[in-house]
């Protein structure tokens, strides 16, 4: 995979949005959740220390994309959560771009294995190297992580599609 911090020429604009995340504040979470909710994603966890999230916001102030993961208790597997584009920025490659920025952001962090949920969007994250797997798997790997407690207290498991990618391999 390329290093989104190189991206080839045709993924410029991608990449300014991608040099525009910086961590998320405490007073950033607000405008996070609203855009998230926007996104149809989990809200849960926003604001717990161990959830690692990033914020880029476009010229007049507004979120235009989110990234983010939280690691298992021993940091060999993470959660990618919290990741998207907003809807007038997508189709040029800056999903993609924001998304790997998430997956290489936990392999720095020491993730050897990245998984994720996602029933609406399987065929966007098999572009980045994911393969499908079981919620019980992710579940058992990622027991502490917030959306798996979430899912899990309210049966929303049995219906989530898991997702995962090998960091150890480029």
């Amino acid at each position: 995979m390329p290093d989104v911090a190189s991206p080839c020429p045709a993924e410029a604009p991608a990449a300014g949005l991608v040099s525009g995340l910086v961590p998320v504040r405490a007073d950033d979470v607000p405008d996070v959740e609203a855009f998230l909710r926007d996104a149809d994603l989990t809200l849960a966890g926003l604001d717990r220390a161990d959830v690692h999230l990033w914020v880029a916001r476009d010229a007049s102030g507004r979120v235009a994309a989110s990234a983010g993961f939280e690691l298992s208790a021993d940091g060999e597997h993470a959660l990618v959560r919290s990741t998207a584009v907003r809807q007038d920025r997508r189709g040029r490659g800056e999903g993609l771009a924001v998304a790997e920025f998430a997956v290489l952001r936990a392999r720095d962090a020491g993730a050897r294995h990245a998984w994720l949920f996602s029933r609406r969007s399987g065929p966007f994250w098999q572009r980045l190297g994911f393969a499908r797997a079981t919620t019980e798997e992710l579940a058992g790997v990622l027991a502490d992580a917030t959306q798996v407690r979430l899912f899990r207290r309210t049966g929303q498991l049995e219906r989530e599609v898991a997702w995962h990618r090998d960091l150890d391999r480029p």
